[in-house]
């Protein structure tokens, strides 16, 4: 009897230049459970090279345990993840060189400056950022000798990211990273956001504020209840929830009884208590109503026409709203 064959040995993963499509994040069917509380059910995602991918969910919807498994922080229950071509769990040490972590909530001692945090992390990597450069690019520069007591929310946020940038990363999880900010400071985050991404870095960016998502995000990841309900970008998914528009307006004059209703073809026509009408329906419904006035010598003022929002599409996908 021939001895049987030696089974091949399992190729390596293949380095991020070469996966699919220029994939850099494959989240397949994860699921992740602490005992009788399932975290994630099935989630599913993709983040592509170059993309600022986001996150979307209320809180508790399983976003931060999908990006701790990402990450490696932890062990999925099911399902397969694959960053840069490693296994999180396998691959961590390797892949702790080329993955960048914010988490939601970080503390640093007191009394330690800007200056001597970056430098604390910049030794963990063997090819780590400049960091005065680093400083530079987040507007941290002229804080590089303040404490971290004395520092605002918003300049924590930067030194945060700077934080996680230290390293050089091709991928950087950035995790709820303007929540309790004020609007301004809000901002100001979203602009280092921007510069990250213009450094070359991909972002998986994890949030529950609408704003954000459709500022910042190429593509969404709708999550709710530990699943994925949908994906797309932001116009995608605004457009997929907008069964009607809406139009508000005034009319210089006065509007014959029942012009509007007959115009409106199957569009819904109400006076709102300030005296605005609204119509609500198709394109086409809405546009006839416009052509009915002009047609009767009246004229439309202070115009508001709304589309299908972001929070629409939650709305819709989730029969629930997104609080804030």
């Amino acid at each position: 009897m021939e001895p049987a064959p030696t089974p091949a040995p399992t190729p390596a993963p293949a380095p991020a230049s070469t996966l699919p499509d220029d994939t850099v994040i494959t989240v397949s069917h994860l699921r992740k459970a602490y005992r009788d509380k399932v975290a994630v059910a099935d989630v599913s995602l993709t983040v592509r090279r170059g993309e600022i991918v986001g996150m979307l969910g209320r809180n508790g919807a399983g976003k931060t345990t999908t990006v701790e498994c990402i990450a490696g922080l932890r062990t999925p229950d099911a399902g397969t993840i694959r960053v840069l071509g490693l296994d999180p769990t396998r691959d961590g040490a390797a892949l702790r060189e080329r993955l960048a972590l914010q988490l939601q909530e970080s503390e640093l001692p007191a009394r330690i400056t800007v200056r001597e945090a970056i430098g604390l992390y910049a030794s963990f990597y063997s090819d780590p950022a400049d960091p005065d450069e680093l400083l530079r690019d987040l507007g941290l520069a002229d804080k590089a000798g303040t404490q971290f007591a004395k520092l605002s929310g918003g300049q924590r946020q930067r030194l945060s990211v700077a934080l996680a940038l230290v390293g050089n990363p091709e991928v950087a999880i950035l995790d709820e990273l303007t929540t309790g900010l004020d609007p301004r400071a809000r901002r100001d985050t979203w602009a280092v956001i921007e510069r990250v991404r213009d450094r070359g870095v991909t972002i998986l960016l994890v949030t529950h504020f609408m704003e954000e998502a459709e500022r910042l995000c190429d593509r969404i990841v709708l999550i709710d209840d530990g699943r994925v309900v949908a994906t797309g970008s932001p116009a995608e998914l605004a457009t997929a929830a907008a069964e009607d528009v809406v139009l508000r307006f005034r009319v210089a004059g006065e509007v014959p009884a029942g012009l509007l209703e007959r115009a409106a073809d199957g569009a819904t026509v109400t006076r709102q208590p300030d005296g605005r009408f609204e119509v609500r329906g198709g394109e086409g419904a809405v546009q006839d109503v416009l052509t009915a006035l002009s047609g009767a010598g009246l004229r439309a003022v202070e115009l508001q026409l709304e589309r299908g929002s972001l929070e629409d599409a939650f709305v819709s996908l989730t029969a629930r709203p997104l609080e804030v």
